[in-house]
């Protein structure tokens, strides 16, 4: 079903990137070598299928939505040096009607990012195609339900593209013994064909320094709209996982002329807690702190984009429990306060994560 999906939607592209993307497909079939998907020390390189499949009901001020989704994952390695991925989303929400009846919704199919990979050298990784835009931390790194913490998403979230259409030259090399430096530049075209496959012209980038010893990251991330009003976004991050202990802290400021604002979320797991039972080290505590403000445009359009009206903050807090390696059941309660009103969070349901080769794992 995604696959076919996928190739309608591709049809859409813009036609600054398809030529990009089927001249680089056209290279990998016809240039000797890079099709053998054999890497250099004999064992066989297969393609995956993953991802992650969740069932949430999501209860705001009162009023009840169920959430189902799937987000299949697909790797291709084609030789040592080039690898293509792809994530789609399909994901029904419903609601019952304020004058009661059944539940009722839409359900959305998006492609995240379909993107060839080419890694030319150890420090040079050059991305083409459709990939998530590296700005900030949450949409590459955390925005899967398995691996967030929390399933409410930030409120600055939709301050920055999630997806973009384009090109990317990304990577990372040592300053020194201390200290790693990572980056990410891109430039994007504008893609309005289909409104799953929604791109804006902009360009920017994200930088990173990682410090190996105390495991700490920070960074800065940059965007320039390329069209209409050519504004200008910026953002830091913060991250850190001690040695020492089973603790994950995230954080993230950005802002733009639609708003600004800032998250701190951390996550702790008892598996270090020897004296208590088995199953309570399965047990993870996670809360989350955010503040937003309103920006340079007005509440019908912030509603359109996904922000708040107001200006609000908002606490979190939750317990995910891992039933076992790939299966967790998550729990929350959030209180958001602003001039437009407060209001309660609930949250409850459970995340899969899966993992299928698509070929005989093994040596040729």
């Amino acid at each position: 079903m995604s696959y076919f999906w996928i190739k309608a939607g591709l049809r859409r592209w813009p036609r600054v990137v398809l030529p990009a993307s089927a001249g680089l497909f056209l290279l990998l079939c016809f240039t000797p070598g890079l099709a053998a998907c054999q890497s250099s020390d004999g064992e066989k390189a297969i393609p995956i299928l993953t991802g992650t499949a969740g069932y949430f009901n999501f209860v705001t001020a009162g009023q009840n939505q169920v959430d189902a989704q799937i987000n299949p994952v697909l790797l291709v390695p084609l030789g040592d040096r080039w690898l293509v991925e792809s994530r789609a989303e399909f994901e029904g929400a419903f609601q019952r009607p304020p004058d009661g009846g059944s539940y009722g919704g839409m359900v959305s199919k998006n492609l995240d990012y379909l993107q060839a990979d080419y890694i030319a050298n150890t420090y040079l990784t050059v991305t083409m195609g459709r990939f998530l835009t590296p700005f900030g931390i949450f949409n590459e790194r955390l925005y899967p339900i398995w691996i967030r913490s929390l399933q409410q998403d930030p409120l600055i979230l939709p301050l920055s593209a999630e997806s973009s259409d384009g090109m990317m030259l990304r990577g990372g090399f040592p300053v020194n013994a201390k200290v790693n430096l990572n980056y990410a530049a891109y430039v994007s075209a504008v893609s309005s064909g289909h409104n799953n496959l929604e791109s804006d012209r902009n360009v920017g980038g994200r930088m990173g320094i990682f410090l190996p010893g105390p495991r700490v990251e920070v960074g800065a991330s940059w965007q320039k709209l390329l069209q209409d009003e050519r504004t200008h976004s910026f953002g830091f991050h913060f991250a850190w996982q001690p040695m020492r202990f089973p603790l994950n802290i995230h954080s993230e400021y950005a802002r733009s002329n639609q708003g600004s604002g800032y998250w701190i979320d951390g996550a702790y797991r008892l598996s270090q807690v020897l004296f208590w039972q088995k199953a309570l080290r399965r047990l993870e505590f996670a809360g989350r702190a955010e503040q937003f403000f309103n920006g340079q445009i007005s509440s019908d359009e912030a509603q359109a984009l996904g922000l708040p009206a107001a200006n609000t903050r908002e606490g979190e807090f939750g317990l995910n429990y891992y039933l076992h390696d790939g299966l967790k059941a998550v729990a929350s309660y959030g209180r958001q306060f602003s001039s437009a009103g407060n209001l309660n969070l609930w949250t409850v349901g459970i995340a899969y994560r899966f993992a299928v080769p698509l070929g005989r794992v093994g040596s040729q």
